[in-house]
């Protein structure tokens, strides 16, 4: 009788994941990568308070999106943001839109409009999965 009925009461026993994704974004890859690294670190709670303040346009499009997370926390458990931290946050490539500007002679010359995914995975577990740079050389000090 201990065992759970359902797969969503076996699931509510285990940690939650809460994702948010925006997909086709007029940011290019790379910038939006940048502002992304530096709050990766971060809990979530802070890396708002950090994206508000970036003078990044990537920031406010990353904001949402994990506004987009907590909401969907705070609305299937009940969550608070200090509750939660992030698994992972994916930036990858959209499409290219494939323009060209005049140059002279009647040539032109070819250039790429790029699109962005943004895809936020937070979690409720307070566990740390991820190895520390100090484990690492403890495990290589002790072979």
């Amino acid at each position: 009788m201990d065992e759970p009925r359902t797969k969503n009461e076996k699931l509510r026993t285990k940690y939650m994941e809460y994702k948010a994704a925006a997909k086709y974004l007029r940011h290019s890859t790379r910038k939006v990568r940048l502002v992304t690294d530096s709050i990766r670190h971060l809990s979530v709670e802070n890396a708002c308070i950090q994206l508000s303040r970036m003078p990044k346009r990537a920031c406010l499009d990353l904001k949402k999106v994990i506004d987009s997370a907590v909401a969907n926390a705070k609305v299937k458990n009940g969550k608070n943001v200090g509750d939660l931290r992030f698994v992972r946050i994916d930036v990858n490539e959209g499409p290219s839109m494939k323009r060209w500007h005049a140059v002279s002679k009647g040539t032109a010359h070819t250039y790429k409009k790029r699109m962005t995914h943004i895809n936020v995975i937070l979690t409720d577990d307070d566990t740390n999965t991820g190895k520390t740079i100090a484990d690492k050389g403890e495990k290589m000090s002790n072979a």
